[in-house]
């Protein structure tokens, strides 16, 4: 019934039905993506889910099930999800940044009805082979993440710069290595070069207002363009008011300078940053969750709650120069929260302002 009256309503409107849902192996075809990659166990955006492998005739765009399809499956999935009874990953196929569904189609659509943000699935990355500039750069993007496994996107737009990174990092272990007399894992290397010396450098260059002078280049471009000028061939440039003198001449010299940098020189160097994450957790597993938690120095709030979620925290993190809100916050939950056994599903909310009252 309530599919009858979305089309009733649709058409009274003057509009039309929507569309099926996305089919993999047209997009598949269209992106001569057959090389598959294992990405393992992600929490995956709903809005990026967009199609199924075998069943995308049986969903609409909205991922509603067609009118063909029995009610009850659905009712029950949705009815288990608002009880925050446990669920078993998805399986979903990646390619480009669309995801389709392998199995789960139900649980997707049911997640999505409820309003829910994400959801946990088993990913396998179908790999685009074409040889436009688009597919070139994703390939190069991917064994760059394949090798870093770094938290953030960094978006080229040229062929071959991200090699001139991974240089960059080798170069990094080395030192890492040398200053603390043992070895250390390419990605750890990798995670303080990011941390360290990229982030600082993208936040000095957006202090300079430099991508205003260069119109369809990314951050990331300008920290390879400045990095590999200034560090790799020892050039010296004026890249506006008062950057030139923010960047020594080495690479190295420029982590340590991060390092002293005082919070006078940089007024967001150290900042609170508060947010609330709302836990679907397993059945008889919630005081043991709350323990975990309440151990966190992070976490200054539990509550448990009634209604879609089981518990609610508030959460105080301090935020510097090296780090975004979003990834500080995404860390804490992907590291600390979600790690958690028991944990089902989390959501984070971000306060705009706040008043408080004592």
């Amino acid at each position: 019934m309530r599919h009858i009256i979305d089309r009733l309503v649709k058409f009274c409107r003057g509009g039309s039905c929507p569309a099926e849902s996305k089919s993999f192996s047209e997009t598949q075809r269209a992106a001569d993506a057959f090389e598959s990659r294992v990405r393992g166990l992600r929490t995956v955006p709903l809005a990026r889910i967009v199609g199924s492998v075998g069943r995308y005739r049986d969903f609409d765009s909205r991922f509603k099930p067609k009118d063909h399809l029995p009610a009850e499956r659905l009712q029950s999935i949705r009815e288990a999800m608002r009880q925050g009874r446990h669920m078993p990953p998805v399986k979903l196929c990646q390619i480009k940044d669309e995801y389709y569904v392998e199995d789960g189609n139900h649980r997707i659509a049911a997640a999505k009805e409820l309003g829910h943000d994400e959801i946990l699935a088993h990913v396998v990355e179908l790999i685009p082979s074409g040889n436009s500039l688009e597919d070139v750069l994703y390939r190069q993007r991917s064994e760059f993440y394949d090798r870093t496994r770094l938290p953030g996107e960094i978006t080229l737009t040229e062929p071959g710069q991200y090699d001139r990174l991974l240089k960059q990092i080798t170069s990094h272990q080395a030192y890492l290595e040398n200053r603390e007399g043992k070895s250390v894992a390419f990605e750890e290397a990798a995670l303080d070069w990011y941390r360290c010396i990229y982030r600082p450098l993208c936040d000095i260059v957006k202090r300079g207002n430099l991508l205003e002078h260069f119109p369809g280049r990314t951050i990331a471009d300008l920290y390879t363009f400045v990095s590999v000028h200034l560090w790799e061939l020892g050039e010296s440039r004026h890249y506006g008011i008062g950057i030139n003198q923010l960047i020594p001449p080495t690479m190295e010299e420029f982590r340590r300078q991060m390092d002293k940098a005082r919070e006078r020189d940089y007024p967001d160097m150290h900042r609170r940053v508060t947010a609330f994450v709302l836990i679907n957790i397993q059945p008889k597993r919630e005081s043991r969750i709350v323990d975990k938690l309440f151990e966190l120095d992070e976490v200054s709030e539990i509550h448990s709650v009634h209604g879609d979620v089981d518990l609610l925290i508030k959460v105080k993190l301090t935020r510097h120069l090296l780090s975004s809100d979003a990834e500080i916050i995404a860390n804490f939950v992907q590291d600390k929260v979600r790690q958690l056994p028991g944990i089902i599903s989390t959501k984070t909310l971000i306060p705009g302002f706040s008043r408080i009252k004592d």
